[in-house]
């Protein structure tokens, strides 16, 4: 999204180039939907307000927002935070509500900031076998039992 210039609103630059976006996923079915594939939105709408949330390696993640500043340089644009993996659950989404914060971002993306956080993180754990099942009864033991020899 373009900076907000003196003589032009925010509002109007955002009419403007919304239809025509190398990010605009427009779908038929559904009402005619409108997803964004940017890298930095976060629930996936074709909106104007964005931060996002991305896997580093090793079960990390690595939020990335846009500064106010330095608008036409793309490259000193973007705020950059990560957190490793080993990093227990509580602190790393404590980070993102904090950070969120501080960059002054709204407040209805916070939550979806942690539960994008959250899904990232469980993902990257490696899935545990499932746990061979025990006979319980006597009669399932003896069944068993007999099944066997």
């Amino acid at each position: 999204m373009a900076e907000h210039h003196s003589n032009v609103s925010a509002d109007v630059i955002w009419e403007i180039c919304r239809a025509n976006n190398a990010y605009l996923v427009k779908r038929t079915s559904g009402g005619g939907v409108q997803f964004s594939r940017d890298p930095l939105n976060l629930v996936n709408k074709h909106s104007r307000k964005a931060v996002g949330i991305h896997p580093t390696e090793k079960g990390g993640v690595t939020m990335v927002t846009k500064k106010t500043k330095h608008h036409n340089r793309p490259a000193a644009n973007k705020n950059e935070v990560s957190w490793t993996g080993k990093k227990s659950g509580p602190k790393v989404y404590k980070g993102i509500v904090n950070h969120t914060a501080k960059q002054g971002y709204r407040a209805d993306l916070r939550q979806e900031a942690v539960a994008r956080a959250s899904a990232i993180r469980l993902s990257s754990q490696p899935k545990k076998e499932a746990a061979e099942k025990k006979i319980r009864g006597s009669k399932a033991k003896k069944a068993a039992e007999k099944e066997s020899s």
